[in-house]
């Protein structure tokens, strides 16, 4: 295997208030040191949002342990949108056969560093963060009904977090026979990729987080404090969160 210019790390946890856990978090290398995060939370209550995110995240996992390596852009495109393509039939479909996992449907972000880039794709409110020195951004814009409020300026910047309509999404894996997807493309240039679902960011705003980051504390540690943070403020849903970091002195 080639060498991985970081480490990374994914983890789950259910929260304070939610009985079933729907985030599923996975990060995975291939023979060429590509990294694979990806982050999906599942919608649509117990025994379908669960089923949803586990069903992508499986689909993501196979198909990218079936490709030894990646031959730069067209080949990254193509396969992001083979298996974009994948996750969402199979959630649609099952959904549309099965009365028990009728309406369910799953978030996802994902980011696949290879050689320079980062290669971010999503759909939903899942996000990417990106940390270069002390400058903490969102990289990923959420797909949600609040932001298309917010930004055609039907509503403030502190009312998303209070309003009604804040759980709503625009876009998911399963909720439409065909998936629309959001796909960017960065420099790696970054000292941390952080990847969550909203249970983490509705309970800690981006300071917190990028204090925690900022720590000399070991990755695995790092992710344990985000978590319990986001517990210690009220832990209103299950959080998923994969995390790369550049090794320092790399």
């Amino acid at each position: 295997m080639k060498a991985i210019k970081g480490q990374f790390i994914s983890q789950t946890d259910i929260g304070k208030v939610r009985v079933v856990n729907e985030d599923r978090a996975i990060s995975l290398v291939n023979p060429e040191g590509d990294v694979l995060l990806a982050v999906c939370d599942g919608l649509g209550g117990h025994n379908k949002g669960d089923y949803a995110s586990q069903l992508a995240t499986n689909i993501l996992a196979d198909e990218f342990r079936k490709i030894s390596k990646f031959y730069g852009y067209i080949s990254i495109r193509l396969f992001l949108s083979r298996v974009m393509k994948m996750m969402n039939k199979e959630i649609f479909t099952t959904a549309e056969n099965n009365q028990i996992y009728q309406d369910m449907g799953s978030t996802i972000v994902l980011a696949l560093l290879h050689k320079s880039k980062i290669y971010i794709a999503y759909a939903g409110d899942s996000r990417a963060y990106g940390l270069k020195g002390k400058v903490f951004s969102q990289l990923s814009e959420d797909q949600s009904y609040v932001d298309y409020l917010y930004k055609t300026g039907q509503i403030k910047k502190e009312e998303m977090s209070i309003s009604s309509d804040r759980h709503k999404l625009m876009n998911a894996l399963g909720i439409y026979p065909t998936i629309s997807y959001s796909l960017m493309i960065v420099k790696n240039d970054f000292d941390s990729i952080l990847l969550c679902s909203d249970g983490l960011y509705n309970n800690m705003n981006d300071r917190q987080i990028a204090d925690i980051l900022l720590t000399n504390e070991r990755l695995e540690q790092k992710v344990d404090t985000l978590i319990a943070v986001a517990n210690s403020n009220g832990g209103s849903d299950n959080m998923a969160i994969s995390l790369w970091e550049k090794i320092k002195n790399d």
